[in-house]
């Protein structure tokens, strides 16, 4: 594999499209993903996979138990995926999912600020890490004396998220 090519950059307007996620019970995971996010069913193959999104798009999340029904997660203490990272496109639409996470009484992994965004984290009911976040403007973003971004991870006061909700 040839080292750091510095002749080539990805597109700036590059984006990841989806992420397909193996579960172990696909009901349970449309219970998740559509009924407690809010995500919409664009589509099903059969009983064992279903197209997720967010307005209208094809598909955000591809759920399949193609090779993992009935099987428990995955190792934390193994290769694979972190989490998958869901932006919102306002701090009051962050506050929204915390207040619906909150009612009904899903827990929470972590509540973190990380300077250039804010982000709730938690676990799919097959453990798969997810990361419920919305960026600050561009401009508003932390940076070091030498131009280069400052990202640091605190605490989210989740008091002053909810008071969003407040602030009509």
């Amino acid at each position: 594999m040839e080292k750091n090519n510095k002749d080539y950059t990805v597109p700036a307007q590059t984006r990841i499209g989806h992420v397909h996620l193996k579960v172990a019970d696909l009901n349970r995971a449309i219970e998740f993903y559509c009924d407690l996010l809010g995500f919409e069913i664009t589509t099903f193959y059969g009983d064992q996979a279903a197209f997720i999104s967010a307005g209208g798009y094809h598909h955000h999340i591809g759920l399949n138990t193609w090779h993992s029904k009935g099987l428990p997660p995955a190792s934390r203490n193994g290769v694979g995926l972190y989490h998958t990272a869901i932006v919102y496109p306002t701090r009051k639409d962050l506050a929204v999912i915390f207040d619906r996470l909150r009612k009904a009484n899903y827990p929470l992994t972590g509540a973190s600020d990380h300077g250039v965004s804010e982000a709730l984290y938690l676990d799919d009911p097959d453990g798969n890490g997810v990361e419920l976040y919305w960026d600050r403007p561009k401009e508003l973003w932390p940076k070091k004396a030498d131009g280069s971004l400052e990202m640091y991870t605190r605490p989210l006061d989740l008091n002053d998220l909810q008071n969003e909700l407040a602030d009509n």
